[in-house]
């Protein structure tokens, strides 16, 4: 059984957007202007617009995006005056990043990186994290969550968003249970082949319990929290929640 799941990632999520993944595609000039004129709106989770006040005052914040290229998120932060890093694995995600910033002609800071390892930056460089849903990739959530204590400042944020593990537990239809929990393709041989065949790289479930846990042993409190949904397919049509987003701050 293959090992290195960071490298069939990184290729998978490459080959999602050069297929026109919905998480890959770069925002247009206008919603870049409208951000600028303090119209605009984010998401860390598929529908869930995250609410303002989760926010500091955006005019020199010092935000890393984590996990978070594509070119959707960095720009409004650009925009509204933040002082932007975005941090990923993916070639393409972060080829959506450059295509934003040479358009509109904004600072980033881009940077290749695996988050599974220790992130390149000193002790609190950053004011605010924002890293949408992609633990799903990681299988030590811990050491994540130590990291992103590690880079902010004391009453820095970090907002999230966190797949609670019912997506993994259906089959592609999503009509049957057909997964155990965990859920981890380098443990269970039938896990990895589904994974492989249906061309998801290779994901690991974490729970509710274990990334707030994460969170909290990682120095952070939890100030606020919200439920959500796919954005399609049989488990949206029930309305089943699949996912949360959490606003923590460091202690």
């Amino acid at each position: 059984m293959k090992k290195d799941f960071v490298k069939i990632n990184e290729k998978t999520v490459d080959e999602w957007c050069k297929q026109g993944w919905e998480w890959g595609k770069p925002i247009d000039h206008q919603t870049y202007i409208n951000a600028t004129k303090g119209k605009w709106d984010v998401v860390l989770t598929p529908n869930i617009v995250v609410p303002k006040d989760w926010f500091l005052p955006f005019k020199g914040l010092r935000v890393l995006g984590l996990a978070s290229g594509g070119g959707q998120q960095m720009p409004i932060f650009a925009a509204l005056g933040a002082q932007v890093t975005v941090f990923d694995l993916s070639d393409e995600q972060l080829k959506s990043e450059r295509i934003v910033q040479q358009r509109e002609g904004y600072d980033i800071t881009i940077i290749k990186g695996d988050m599974t390892k220790k992130l390149p930056f000193k002790d609190e460089s950053f004011d605010l994290i924002f890293h949408p849903v992609s633990n799903v990739y990681v299988k030590d959530v811990y050491h994540v969550f130590k990291e992103c204590s590690r880079v902010l400042r004391k009453g820095g944020l970090l907002l999230s968003g966190l797949d609670t593990g019912t997506n993994f537990i259906v089959d592609e239809s999503e009509t049957q249970i057909v997964h155990k929990l965990p859920f981890d393709p380098l443990v269970h041989q039938d896990q990895y082949d589904f994974m492989i065949k249906n061309d998801y790289g290779m994901q690991f479930s974490h729970t509710v319990e274990e990334q707030i846990k994460g969170q909290l042993q990682a120095g952070f409190e939890l100030l606020d929290i919200f439920e959500d949904t796919n954005n399609e397919g049989r488990l949206f049509e029930l309305n089943i929640g699949c996912y949360i987003g959490t606003k923590s701050r460091k202690k």
